[in-house]
């Protein structure tokens, strides 16, 4: 039977801080009984490690699929041919605009002086323009007062016309007068009283009468023929003409076509070739509001085709150099981002294609994780968390920050070459892994940089408040260059 304790030992009152010496005798008791001291440690490690570990376990997600990835970029020539240098070996470190490759430049260093020559001539050819579009000014101006002098000649033809019925008149009443004249001498002669020779006389006189009264006919016969006019109108009136004949003559519509001709070729041609002189002219004066004839030549002189089409050899001329020197300068290759050099695979002498790749920059910065979480730990992730990731390039030393910046749109097994077919009837789930993107926080690769392709460990502080832009979503918002309807879609199309 185990002994019984007294009911005054259970009552005792505390116990008074022990002594030095009393210490001394309670270690000295522990190691004489190792099993107390190893529950002890126990107790500490569970306290001290296991209890964190759980509940980071508990407020975390993490995975050891994961590794680090990051930008590429392909070093090509934009042209071809020799290489003359090259001035980077792989796992060099190279910065923005450091020459890598120089390619021999002397083939594009004539090409730019062929250019060059070319930009000349066709300089030349412009002031040449320059100076027949002018000439075709004048020319085509001398065409207009030809077309004025036209009309004039025709307007001086109708008043010749009305002129020579005047005379017509006039000979027709002088011809009256020495009817009445010769009539009356001969009643005198026959009487005596006037000599034969009055009675000459008076015949003589009516008879230039007569003629003189014929010619002025024949006259105005001529100046209608002259103007395409019948000789004899129906009315009789011989002053009658029509009154838009200053328009239509035949000499009026060969200077205005003359006209038309040198205006075509200075790019001025009338809405109506129907038009006459007058409404041509008009549709002229309208090129300016206020009809000033040295601002619409002006306009006339910059808009002429032939003036455009050397000006437009010009151009043309100036880009082939433009390129020309453009390819000169793309023979030197430089980097186009901060990096280092690998997968170099060109040596001086070799010959090179534009577009080939001589080697490539593996970016420094660009840097981030590609995590493959399971889908049964995808539930509390989000855009924005907190992650802490170990390297076991160092150990789980050094820890780096990051956070959640989006999630891959479709397992690793879908974007795989072959994705699974699960409609064949033999489907055997599996867990399947998404990949997530871990954007690193404050990384600086001078201090401690993370190769690519490196084996690393991110855990996801789950207890943490999302971050930065699009925090707490799952998927990343619509960015602002993507088309928000189907109407921009449309239109972008």
């Amino acid at each position: 039977m185990p002994e019984e304790i007294p009911p005054t030992t259970l009552q005792k009152p505390p116990a008074a801080p022990r002594s030095p010496s009393k210490l001394a005798a309670t270690f000295a008791a522990i190691k004489r009984k190792p099993r107390l001291a190893l529950l002890m440690i126990g107790a500490l490690l569970v306290v001290f490690v296991v209890l964190p570990r759980l509940t980071r376990a508990w407020h975390s997600v993490s995975t050891d699929d994961a590794y680090v990835n990051g930008h590429v970029t392909f070093v090509a020539p934009r042209v071809g041919g020799q290489v003359a240098r090259v001035l980077v070996e792989d796992n060099n470190r190279v910065k923005q605009g450091d020459v890598l490759v120089e390619l021999d430049p002397e083939p594009y260093q004539v090409q730019v002086a062929i250019k060059q020559a070319a930009v000349d001539a066709a300089k030349a050819s412009l002031v040449v323009a320059q100076a027949t579009v002018r000439g075709q000014i004048g020319q085509t101006r001398g065409l207009r007062f030809k077309l004025q002098h036209a009309i004039e000649d025709v307007d001086d033809q109708i008043a010749l016309i009305r002129a020579r019925v005047a005379t017509w008149e006039r000979a027709k009443a002088t011809q009256v007068w020495a009817q009445a004249e010769f009539d009356r001498a001969r009643q005198l002669v026959a009487t005596r009283v006037w000599t034969q020779q009055d009675f000459d006389q008076r015949r003589e006189q009516l008879d230039v009468a007569n003629a003189e009264v014929k010619q002025a006919l024949e006259n105005i016969h001529q100046a209608r023929a002259d103007l395409g006019l019948p000789t004899q109108p129906l009315n009789g009136n011989f002053t009658e003409v029509p009154a838009d004949l200053d328009q239509t003559f035949s000499s009026v519509r060969q200077a205005l076509s003359e006209m038309l001709q040198s205006a075509a070729q200075l790019g001025v041609v009338p809405s109506s070739y129907d038009f006459t002189p007058k409404q041509i002219l008009a549709e002229f004066y309208r090129r300016d509001p206020g009809g000033d004839l040295n601002k619409i030549y002006a306009e006339i002189i910059q808009a002429a085709p032939a003036l455009k089409d050397a000006e437009a050899k010009l151009i043309q001329a100036e880009r082939d150099l433009d390129e020309a020197k453009l390819n000169r300068r793309y023979c030197t290759v430089v980097a186009e981002i901060d990096g280092v050099i690998t997968r170099r695979n060109i040596n001086p002498g070799n010959n090179v294609q534009a577009g080939q790749t001589l080697m490539a920059i593996r970016s420094l910065r660009d840097t981030w994780i590609d995590a493959n979480f399971k889908e049964t730990q995808l539930r509390n992730l989000r855009i924005g968390q907190r992650v802490l990731i170990e390297a076991d390039m160092y150990g789980g030393r050094r820890t780096f920050e990051g956070r959640i910046s989006g999630f891959t749109f479709g397992t690793g097994s879908t974007l795989a070459l072959l994705p699974p077919q699960n409609a064949t009837g033999n489907f055997v789930k599996v867990v399947q892994r998404l990949p997530v993107r871990i954007e690193l926080v404050n990384y600086d690769p001078d201090k401690l940089p993370l190769f690519i392709g490196l084996s690393v460990k991110p855990t996801v502080d789950l207890g943490s408040q999302p971050t930065g832009s699009n925090a707490g979503q799952f998927l990343q918002a619509l960015s602002s260059a993507s088309p928000s309807s189907p109407g921009a879609t449309a239109g972008n199309q």
